[in-house]
């Protein structure tokens, strides 16, 4: 069906990630993918998708070296290791007020998100619930899924075949793969438009690792945001709204790229890995 083209994870969530060769996929996802959140003393978890606020943490990258713990490299080059107070120091200085870094998930955590003007956005009932900060911002709030990081899945695949059919459509975007911030790239082999849409239910034979479709992808503002050399681009999301909004459980239609997995079996990933597709029985 397809292949493993490439490899990703983001020890702090939020910031830029790494591309990797392999990867041991455990029951929370893929080894040291979002371990760590920079917080605030309100129990907010920072995320881009709220970007007046935590936009610049899409300005540092997050590194796992071989013993397994985590650098921050930050805008000026310097890489911090998580646990240096210098780190929370800079990262304060850089967001404009105090925050640091955490392994640990606020019981009573708090995810901001930035509401867009195009519809398929966000729900529309959650879009009558928007307010707006103090930064201007309409934003709605909501938690992180328990007990982690991740907003939802723990797992996020995203195929050439949808970022092709989206050039087709924006032929001006960039739609590099790393703007939409998955854990696996799949080539599907020539496969037209979405295809990861009627993939729902089913379950992926990923080297090792077994893994179930839950939903599609609803998309945030992030893909637009710039992203290393990558630059701003607005018209990125506004073009997935208009081609590809589906829906996503009783949301309504929403904009979509790409699916969350739930893990079924542990193991080892790796780049250039053949992906099977067992339908739901």
């Amino acid at each position: 069906m397809g292949t493993v083209t490439a490899l990703y994870r983001y020890p702090v969530k939020s910031m830029l990630g790494e591309a990797v060769a392999a990867a041991t996929v455990t029951e929370r996802g893929l080894a040291g993918d979002r371990t760590y959140a920079v917080l605030d003393g309100t129990g907010a978890v920072g995320s881009a998708k709220h970007p007046r606020k935590w936009g610049d943490l899409l300005r540092c990258r997050g590194r796992l070296d071989d013993s397994g713990s985590v650098r921050v490299v930050l805008p000026d080059g310097a890489a911090l290791g998580v646990g240096d107070p210098d780190l929370d120091e800079r990262l304060s200085k850089l967001l404009g007020r105090p925050v640091f870094v955490s392994a640990d998930v606020p019981e009573r955590s708090r995810l901001e998100r930035a509401v867009p003007e195009y519809a398929g956005g966000v729900p529309e009932a959650v879009r009558k619930s928007a307010s707006v900060d103090a930064t201007g911002e309409s934003i709605t709030t909501g938690g992180v899924a328990p007990g982690t990081f991740f907003d939802f899945g723990r797992v996020h695949l995203v195929t050439t075949a949808s970022l092709d059919r989206m050039r087709t459509v924006y032929p001006a975007g960039d739609f590099d793969v790393r703007r939409f911030r998955p854990n696996l790239v799949v080539d599907t082999e020539g496969a037209p438009g979405f295809p990861e849409d009627a993939w729902p239910g089913s379950r992926l034979r990923v080297g090792e690792a077994l893994f179930r479709v839950v939903v599609p992808t609803p998309r945030c503002v992030i893909p637009t945001l710039g992203h290393d050399e990558l630059p701003p681009d607005p018209g990125i999301m506004r073009a997935v709204a208009r081609e590809h909004r589906i829906p996503v459980f009783d949301l309504g239609r929403l904009s979509c790229l790409g699916v969350y997995l739930e893990v079924l079996e542990t193991g080892t990933v790796r780049v250039g890995d053949p992906i099977t597709v067992r339908e739901a029985a």
